[in-house]
């Protein structure tokens, strides 16, 4: 299918997505939408920024415009992606919609969201805790619920959050369609698939550990005093926006005053700000009010802002998948970006991890630690060179990610 017209869907929807200028479907949509349009469940994975929203959105959006019953719940590990993942819906269900729908996630007004339950919203985007917290309350009711979305679900286990999952199911439809949606499948998502899916379509469109086509990695084998002043070399090096990875809160601010003071626009983003705070950062990052986004791994998934160029990798994450949506914040929707990381002798098992997974079945070699600049292409071999002094490859696919 080339169209989204060619998939049958209602009127005011196809309407919608031409107006959301989404013109022609992601392979991941290609494959999910058809089968969600027929009721299946689905299990999917594709990397991050190949339009998995889309994928479990249309049809969301199809269904609930096709029929005056039923209702819709969709759960993300974090408040910033539930956010994007309403408005992305309520774009979809278009301005002249009367379909009501509820944003459910910690750190926002408990008030506002007891007025938007009020209103019995048949679409509702939510955290896991928050709405538990609602089924708790019972100010949530959920036994028309027919149609359910875990999306980033890895996160979510990673996050801590299987009892609330399997918390939430209790309180569903019996009769209901499943759509989970995953960068990576590993047993204990393979294991909840099988528990509550009913005979699920597996869809994927690229391997569990796939990066996104256009990413350019490198990798600076340096000693940890050295990381400071070579980010800033890096920094200023590379053009266009930038989110720098650290693995503390408290580090994330430190890391932003630090470069502030060092003559760069930055900002800092992590768990411990309340939400009309994150909201803010994020909305000055997005409206490019400042350059360098400093980010804990809060922002690793669910963060989609197209004019990200850079990723850098400060501190490795402490589990090999969130180097994959880490890096996914860059090269999203086709476009080209950079990875940056910076690994110290104290980073080896890491980014040994790391490797293993973005290069399976690949015999790691170990080379010695040394302050001199390596291209991360397989065994680490090639001499990188400044990032604006580089040359594109001709139609070679030996700088991209295996």
């Amino acid at each position: 299918m080339n169209t989204f017209q060619e998939m049958g869907l209602p009127k005011a929807l196809n309407q919608a997505l031409l107006h959301m200028q989404f013109n022609k479907p992601t392979p991941i949509q290609v494959e999910a939408i058809p089968l969600a349009l027929e009721g299946k469940d689905i299990l999917g994975s594709a990397q991050t920024g190949t339009g998995k929203t889309g994928a479990f959105g249309i049809p969301l959006v199809a269904r609930l415009l096709s029929s005056s019953h039923g209702s819709a719940l969709v759960m993300t590990p974090t408040r910033e992606l539930a956010s994007q993942v309403l408005t992305q819906l309520q774009a979809m269900l278009g301005q002249k919609s009367k379909i009501k729908s509820a944003l459910l996630i910690g750190g926002d007004s408990m008030p506002k969201q007891l007025r938007q339950l009020r209103n019995r919203p048949r679409l509702i985007v939510g955290t896991p805790g928050r709405i538990n917290d609602h089924l708790r309350r019972k100010s949530l009711t959920l036994h028309d619920t027919d149609f359910l979305v875990l999306d980033e679900t890895d996160r979510m286990l990673d996050m801590g959050f299987t009892v609330q999952i399997e918390n939430v199911m209790n309180y569903l439809a019996a009769k209901r369609q499943t759509l989970l949606f995953s960068a990576t499948l590993p047993k204990n998502i393979v294991r909840i698939a099988k528990k509550y899916l009913n005979n699920p379509v597996r869809v994927a469109v690229s391997p569990n550990s796939a990066l996104a086509p256009k990413i350019r990695q490198d990798i600076l084998r340096i000693s940890e005093s050295e990381k400071y002043p070579s980010l800033l070399s890096q920094l200023d090096e590379r053009e266009g926006s930038i989110i720098v990875f650290v693995k503390t809160k408290h580090g994330s601010e430190r890391m932003a005053t630090k470069l502030s003071k060092a003559g760069h626009s930055a900002d800092a983003i992590h768990g411990d700000l309340r939400q009309n705070q994150r909201n803010r950062v994020i909305s000055a990052f997005r409206k490019k009010k400042y350059r360098i986004l400093v980010a804990t791994d809060v922002a690793a998934r669910g963060l989609d802002i197209p004019h990200i160029e850079h990723v850098i990798n400060y501190d490795l994450p402490q589990c090999a998948e969130d180097y994959i949506h880490r890096i996914g914040r860059t090269a999203r929707a086709d476009a080209e970006g950079a990875a940056l990381n910076l690994v110290s002798p104290m980073d080896k098992s890491k980014w040994n991890a790391i490797d293993r997974l973005i290069n399976p079945g690949s015999r790691q070699s170990q080379p010695k630690q040394s302050t001199k600049k390596r291209k991360l292409q397989n065994k680490f071999q090639e001499d990188i060179v400044p990032f604006h002094k580089r040359k594109k490859p001709k139609r070679s696919t030996s700088r991209k990610a295996a």
